[in-house]
This record gives structure tokens, sequence and C-alpha cells, in this order.
């Protein structure tokens, strides 16, 4: 099940209203909420205000699924010139704490933050990873596509050479950040504008460049809040 809170506009200034609407639906050890299309900016805050009530036992577990507006952001070791003169619209550019270079997050595309404390799970940031991975991959089985994961340094999900989907995150506390963007139905136009991940020689694809469908994204948060919910029922210790 997923709670649905995309009828909300979400802003800096009432991340404290919302959170609080969060906190009282989250009533189950983990929680999937779909925000709809919101600004960066405020999620951002979300996810810190989140984060900080779970690292002090205030919060169960949230898994925040939504789309975002045109936006890159850059990871905290990203390389700036990996953002390249920017043709037709100028996107909004976010510095921000994850791991990772520079990415796009836009209309179309899945974006996940689970917001969880793996003290609960499993304490590697390895298995978190790939957990991440492989629900991504199982997703896109679903609709027979073959995806994989390659080797370090290129975290992601791969379908041949051309990265479909991105993960960047950060923990503190054993408590994770950020999380995962998946192309559905996403204008890759806007990778144009950057140097994606800091990796120049792969491309960027999309489900919908894969199957020539179009896509429902709330559609497909259902799903992928199904298989990782299944995941970590499997190694949840309380």
């Amino acid at each position: 099940m997923i709670n649905d809170l995309s009828h909300q506009t979400f802003t800096v200034a009432n991340i404290s209203a919302r959170y609080k609407e969060i906190k009282e639906i989250s009533i189950n050890n983990l929680n999937f909420i779909w925000l709809g299309l919101q600004d960066y900016e405020p999620i951002l805050e979300l996810q810190k205000k989140i984060h900080k009530e779970n690292v002090n036992g205030n919060m169960n577990d949230v898994v925040l699924l939504l789309e975002h507006n045109h936006v890159y952001t850059l990871g905290k070791n990203a390389n700036k010139n990996h953002i390249l003169p920017l043709k037709g619209e100028v996107l909004k550019i976010v510095q921000i704490d994850r791991g990772g270079d520079v990415t796009y997050h836009g209309p179309g595309q899945l974006v996940g933050y689970p917001i969880l404390d793996l003290n609960k799970y499993n304490k590697s940031i390895t298995w978190y990873v790939n957990l991440i991975q492989d629900s991504i991959i199982n997703l896109l089985e679903s609709y027979k596509i073959k995806a994989l994961k390659k080797t370090s340094p290129f975290v992601g999900v791969w379908v041949n050479e051309e990265k479909i989907a991105a993960i960047g995150i950060r923990l503190s506390r054993w408590v994770s950040m950020h999380g995962f963007a998946i192309n559905i139905s996403t204008n890759l136009d806007y990778y144009d504008g950057i140097i994606p991940c800091g990796i120049f020689d792969l491309g960027i694809t999309s489900l919908k460049e894969l199957s020539n469908k179009d896509f429902d994204v709330k559609g497909v948060a259902r799903q992928i809040s199904n298989i990782i919910k299944a995941s970590l029922k499997e190694v949840a210790t309380c």
C-alpha cells in the first residue's frame, strides 16, 4: 500500500506541517508514500527532517516516491565541469551531500528516497546498494527487460551499455538518505546538458525508450514498493 500525498504542494516553508502529516500516516514499521510531482529543495528538507527524527527514534522507516521538476544535482565530490553549457531551458542546479557525481531529475522519472534504519536490516552499505539495484532489476524483469549491475565504479542499473537507473546514497548513524532514480518516460534530451555520473562513454535509456510504450509513474512506484517491501521483510529483525 502506498499513502498518497500527491495532492499536497511541498515548499521549504511548510515542511514542518507536511512532516507531521507524514508521521501521522506512517504507522507501520515500513511506509511508502507517493508525493507526485514536486520541486527538489523542499523534498531535500523533508528527507533531512525525517532522517533526523528516525535517528532519534521518533519516526518509522519511510520510502518517499515521487517525480521532480527539472533539476541537476551534484554529489558532494562531483566535478562541476560535468555540467555542460545548457541548451534551451536553463535548469536548477543543487549541490547536495549524497555520493556520486552529477545527475538529472525531471518529470517521467521515478525517484525513490528510502529513509531506513539499517540497524533493523543489515548494517552494510554494499548490501544496501545491492538491495536497491536488485529491486530495480526485478522491476524491469517484469517488463521483460534484462538489466544488470556493472562492477565499481559504475553504480546503478544498466541495459547493455546504457544506464536506466542512477543510485546515490548517504548514511548517517546507519540511517539512509537519498536513493535512486529510474527513467520511466523521462525526456532524455535533458541529459545532453551533463556528463551523467561523470561517465563519458556510456549512454542513457528509459523504460519508454526500450519498450516504445507509455507508463504511469505512480503505477511503477507501486510495483517497486512491493518489491522493496518483500526484500526488506526477508531480513528485518524487528
